[in-house]
Formats: structure tokens, sequence, C-alpha cells
């Protein structure tokens, strides 16, 4: 009996000396700082952007293991005056482990201007998008920045195996007519593109009819694939702009006039 009352005071006294090794589950969604980002960032976009008639904003993606590159990224944009927010088209995770995202988020604080993050589709792992929408928001989204739409979706439908609607339709067509007063251009933004295995594309065609009924649909952008291009995916005249990751350490400056927009490609 003594020798076991000591060894059950010893094994205590192990677990209480060993609780700061203790670490909680990669997985948990125990978040800490700031949540709902997407949301207090639109808010400064919309009340910023206001009146104005020429909208400068950048688009990048897939940040998710370039931790480095991301933090030079933040600071070269930091270098800029002239931008008024940025799109980062998703995957800040790779695993879809919590402190990723987290980890993400207070590098991308850093900006001096606000920014809004789309789900990616590495962002829908494990639990995922539930630290996806705690720390950013909704997985579909929109506001408006002058008189511009942006309206972004998720579009990861491999990762749904088709058990949800993705792309949301019912969204989407909610945006063509929501604020209808407000807006005269659109911007759709996405992760995965169209004819991506990633994409459900059963639906491609529906897709375009839809993107297509936006009022002054500018151009659609999305990131996903690791490389720079921009294709008229549908030959229909609307161009999507797709950005690299950042280890390729490049991102798009779109320009929006009263009269058409501009794209540049920034390496830094």
């Amino acid at each position: 009996m003594k020798l076991s009352r000591l060894l059950s005071s010893s094994f205590l006294c192990l677990l209480m000396g060993s609780c700061d090794l203790i670490d909680y589950h990669p997985y948990d969604v125990r978040i800490s700082g700031e949540t709902d980002v997407n949301a207090h960032n639109i808010a400064k976009i919309e009340a910023n952007c206001k009146d104005k008639t020429t909208i400068r904003f950048v688009t990048m993606g897939d940040s998710q293991r370039w931790y480095d590159e991301t933090v030079d990224f933040v600071n070269h944009l930091n270098k800029r005056d002239d931008i008024d927010f940025v799109i980062h088209g998703g995957d800040v995770s790779d695993f879809g482990v919590t402190n990723e995202f987290l980890w993400q988020r207070d590098i991308m604080s850093k900006l001096k201007v606000p920014y809004v993050v789309l789900i990616g589709n590495h962002d829908c792992i494990g639990t995922g998008e539930e630290t996806y929408r705690a720390v950013f928001g909704h997985t579909n989204f929109a506001f408006i920045a002058g008189r511009i739409k942006f309206v972004c979706l998720n579009t990861n439908a491999i990762e749904y195996d088709y058990s949800r609607p993705i792309p949301d339709f019912e969204f989407i067509a909610k945006q063509i007519s929501d604020r209808r007063d407000e807006f005269d251009k659109t911007v759709v933004s996405m992760h995965v593109r169209p004819y991506c295995y990633e994409f459900n594309n059963n639906v491609v065609r529906v897709f375009e009819r839809y993107v297509t009924e936006f009022p002054g649909l500018q151009f659609c952008t999305a990131a996903h694939e690791h490389r720079l291009f921009e294709e008229d995916l549908f030959d229909d005249g609307v161009m999507y702009y797709m950005s690299d990751c950042m280890k390729g350490r490049n991102y798009y400056v779109f320009t929006i006039t009263p009269d058409g927009y501009e794209r540049e490609v920034v390496y830094y």
C-alpha cells in the first residue's frame, strides 16, 4: 500500500509539473486574436472607397507554406500609397491546421490597407472550414468599393464531395440584384477557376451564364494553380486572371477607372 501511494503521488506530481508541455490538438479550432476579419475590413474598404471613381487593388493567393515570402509581400506593398485594398485568393493554410490560419492572419494584418481572404481548397482540410469561418467569416461574401461590386465565391467543389451546392448559385443570383442601386460594375473572385479539376465542371456553363449577368462585369480573378496566367476561359470576352503563389514573389495590381481597367504584374 505504501508503494502504491508513493507511485500515485509521484505520477500526480509528474502530471502537475508537465502541464506546460501539453499542447492542444492542431485541429481544435481554438482561436486567439482577431476574428471575423473580412467583415471588419469590408467596413473599412467601403468607407475608404465611398465616392471614389478610380479603384486600385491587389490580388494574390496561396501563401500557405511561404511565410517569409508573404512577410516580404506585406513589406513591399506597404511601401506603396496608391492601393485601396488586397484580395487574398485563398489557401492561407496547407493542411487546415488552426495555427496556419492564425499565423497568416497575423502576417496579413500588418498591411497598411484592408484585406479580405477567400477560402481555398487547402483551407477546407480537416476542421479548416470551421477555422476559416471563425477567423475570416462567410465562405461566400460581397462588398462594394466605389461603385464596383466585388463578389467573392467558394468554388472548391471537390472538397465537399458534392454534398453542398458549390458554387452557390442562390448566393450568386442574389448578388446580381442586391444593393443594385449602389454599383455599376462587377468583379468576381474565386480560388478555383472553371475547368480546373477541383471545380464542379458539370456546371461550368451555368456558372458562365450567372456570372455574365452581373452589371458591367469587368473580369474574374482566381488563384490555386501556383502559376501566373490569364485567359478568356469561355471565349465570351471575359478575362480570368490567375494569381501565382507567394513562392513566385509577384502580385497583380488592377486599376479600374470610369473608362475601363488596367492590370500590372509586380515582382518583389
